[in-house]
């Protein structure tokens, strides 16, 4: 029995500088495949300002008449408050590509003293008690964070974690949450996260992982149980 292993295909099609090509030298496109790229006339102005002003328009409504000066102003920020947005959601994005996951339970939330950040208790499937940190609780992201993670109380939940090297010590971290991810009551993953996270514990080895897979006797598709998780994980950090 083959698995189809597709933790996360993008089409061809899809991808900057491919084309899908069919029969004959011709692309799907209508392009011939060995036609020599063409540059638009306005190819090197960049617009991407133009559609955050466009978004921040229509989020201020119609320009009340005589009232043009404020109702650009009004834009203005709006424009720049979405840049910022923008920037902040492409930093989130790219620590939670890099993240490593896990599955716990978690216990209980609290705020550490000495730091002012969150500190959540958590309780691998193992057994073993694994604590983790926030951002400062003082700060908009770590309140946040932190109000997730007490509404998850006595839940399973998925786990990104990253690590921050602690001031002035270069050979030392500590372990940070970055995003929570609610399972439910009884663990359910994703059949995609559960078979990213046995690609992740497989060194980015497709076959390794897939062969991790099997042997656990998981569905291709379908939630994943935690106790199945593990035991593919296990698999493919045993056949490394």
């Amino acid at each position: 029995m083959c698995l189809a292993w597709s933790p996360g295909q993008v089409p061809l099609e899809g991808v900057a500088g491919v084309r899908a090509v069919g029969v004959g030298g011709a692309s799907y496109s209508g392009v011939p495949a060995n036609a020599k790229p063409r540059r638009a006339i306005m190819g090197g102005v960049d617009t991407s300002h133009y559609s955050l002003v466009s978004a921040a328009a229509q989020a201020a409504g119609p320009c009340p008449p005589g009232e043009e000066a404020a109702w650009g102003r009004r834009v203005h920020g709006l424009a720049v408050d979405l840049h910022l947005i923008a920037q902040q959601a492409r930093q989130d994005i790219e620590r939670l590509e890099s993240a490593r996951t896990f599955i716990a339970f978690l216990e209980k939330v609290e705020i550490e003293e000495s730091s002012r950040r969150g500190l959540v208790t958590l309780r691998l499937p193992s057994g073993e008690s694994e604590p983790i940190r926030t951002e400062h609780a003082d700060t908009d992201r770590g309140r946040a964070l932190i109000e997730r993670a007490r509404s998850l109380e006595g839940r399973w939940v998925l786990v990104y974690r990253y690590n921050e090297r602690k001031t002035g010590q270069r050979n030392q971290s500590v372990r940070m949450l970055a995003h929570l991810m609610d399972l439910g009551a009884d663990a359910a993953v994703p059949n995609t996260t559960a078979k990213k996270m046995v690609l992740q514990e497989a060194g980015g080895d497709v076959a390794r992982a897939q062969e991790a897979w099997t042997a656990a006797g998981l569905p291709g598709t379908g939630p994943i149980s935690a106790d199945q998780l593990e035991q593919a994980r296990a698999a493919a950090r045993e056949a490394g």
